[in-house]
C-alpha cells in the first residue's frame, strides 16, 4: 500500500472516532443510595439521618451533602467525564436543571410500596419514593426543559439517562428480616420488570441514551458478612472471602436484566442502551484491592463501630459507638453498605474506559 493511501486510511478512521464520540450536554439520573446527591437530605427523612452529619462527605466537600459516602459517587466522575457540572438534587430549590437532573433517594426501591405491602414488608421501607415516583418527577419537570416534540427531540438526543443503580433494596428489606434466598429470587423478575419498564417509559419521554447498571457483588458488603456469617468456610469464596451464595444472587439478577434489555434494544433499535457491569466493575479490586491502592482490603468498614468487619449494626457511621478511619481512600466499603469515593472512582474509570459497558459508554 502506498504511504498516501496509508495516511487517508489513517485520517478517516480518526474521523470516525470523533465522530462517534457521544458528547452529552446533560444527564438525568434515577436510583437509590448508590446515586443519590441530597434528595433524601432535601426531604428531611429521619431513617438513615447520619448522612447529614459529619464524618458523610468529609473526603471531597468537608461537609455531608446528602451522599452515603465520604465523598463522590459514580454518578459525580460520570458527569466530570463528559465535563458537566454535579447533578443537584430535584428536590433542592432554587437550582437550575438545563444541564440535568438527579431524581435518585437513598432507600428507593424499583417496584413501589403495594408489593410490599402484599409480602409484609412495607413497614420497614425507608420512603415510598419508588422508581416510578421518580419518573414522575422527571415527568413534571420536562416541561421546563423542552416545549414540543422536535425541541424535546433535539434537546433529550444529547442528553444520558442513568436508570439505576436500583433493585438492591428490594432485595435488602427482604434479606435483613429473614426472607430465604429462594424466596428473594422468585421476586427478581418482578424488580426487573419495574426496571425495564421505567427504561421504556423514559424512552417513550424522548430519551435516546441510557445505562442501566446491574447489582453490585452483595456477598462482599461487610452488612451482609455481617448478618449472614456462617461457620462453614465452603459458604465463602476462597479467593476474596464474599459469600458466595449473595454474589450469585446477584449475578442472576444481572442477567435476568441483560435479558430484559436486550430484548428492549429490539423493540426499539433506534435507541441505545448501555448496561453497565457495576459487579464486573468492581470485582477486580475485591479480588486484589492492595494492588488498586487499597490498602485496608475489600471487606473492612471505613467507618463503623468494631466486629469482625467493622460493622455493627447498633453503632453504624455517624452514630455512638462508631469510628472514622483516617484514610478513606485505603478503604474499598465506607459505612457497611455503601463505599468509598475511591471505590466510586474506580468503578467510573471501568465503566468510562474499560469493557464494562455494552455498548461502549464513550462512543
Amino acid at each position: 500500500m502506498k504511504l498516501s493511501a496509508l495516511i487517508f486510511l489513517v485520517f478517516s478512521s480518526l474521523q470516525l472516532c470523533q465522530s462517534t464520540l457521544q458528547n452529552y450536554t446533560s444527564i438525568f439520573s434515577f436510583g437509590d443510595s448508590l446515586a443519590d446527591t441530597g434528595n433524601l437530605l432535601s426531604i428531611g427523612s429521619i431513617s438513615f439521618s447520619s448522612i447529614a452529619r459529619f464524618p458523610y462527605g468529609m473526603t471531597y466537600f468537608g461537609h455531608p451533602t446528602g451522599r452515603c459516602s465520604d465523598g463522590r459517587l459514580i454518578i459525580d466522575f460520570i458527569a466530570e467525564a463528559f465535563g458537566l457540572p454535579m447533578l443537584p438534587p430535584y428536590l433542592a430549590h432554587g437550582e437550575s436543571f438545563r444541564q440535568g437532573a438527579n431524581f435518585a433517594v437513598a432507600g428507593a426501591t424499583a417496584l413501589d410500596s403495594d408489593f410490599f405491602q402484599e409480602i409484609g414488608l412495607a413497614r420497614f421501607l425507608w420512603s415510598n419514593l419508588s422508581l416510578s415516583t421518580q419518573l414522575g418527577w422527571f415527568e413534571e419537570l420536562k416541561p421546563s426543559l423542552c416545549n414540543s416534540t422536535q425541541d424535546c427531540s433535539r434537546y433529550f438526543s444529547k442528553s444520558l439517562f442513568l436508570v439505576g443503580e436500583i433493585g438492591g433494596n428490594d432485595y435488602n428489606y427482604g434479606f435483613f428480616v429473614g426472607k430465604t434466598l429462594e424466596e428473594m429470587k422468585s421476586h427478581v423478575p418482578k424488580v426487573v420488570e419495574a426496571i425495564v419498564n421505567s427504561t421504556e417509559r423514559l424512552i417513550n419521554n424522548g430519551a435516546m441514551h441510557l445505562m442501566v447498571p446491574g447489582n453490585l457483588p452483595v456477598g462482599c458488603s461487610p452488612a451482609y458478612l455481617t448478618a449472614f456469617s456462617s461457620s462453614n468456610k465452603k459458604d465463602y469464596d476462597r479467593r476474596n472471602g464474599c459469600l458466595k451464595r449473595l454474589n450469585n444472587f446477584a449475578k442472576f439478577h444481572n442477567a435476568v436484566l441483560r435479558q430484559g434489555l436486550r430484548r428492549l434494544q429490539r423493540k426499539y433499535p433506534r435507541t441505545r442502551i448501555i448496561y453497565a457491569d457495576f459487579y464486573g466493575a468492581a470485582i477486580p479490586f475485591v479480588h486484589a484491592p492492595k494492588h488498586f491502592g487499597f490498602t485496608h482490603g475489600a471487606l473492612t468498614t471505613c467507618c463503623g463501630g468494631g466486629g469482625p468487619y467493622n460493622f455493627n449494626p447498633s453503632a453504624m457511621c455517624g452514630h455512638n459507638g462508631s469510628n472514622v478511619c483516617s484514610n478513606p481512600s485505603s478503604y474499598v466499603d465506607w459505612d457497611g453498605i455503601h463505599l468509598t469515593e475511591a471505590a466510586y472512582h474506580s468503578i467510573a474509570i471501568n465503566l468510562l474506559k474499560g469493557p464494562y459497558t455494552s455498548p461502549s459508554l464513550m462512543s
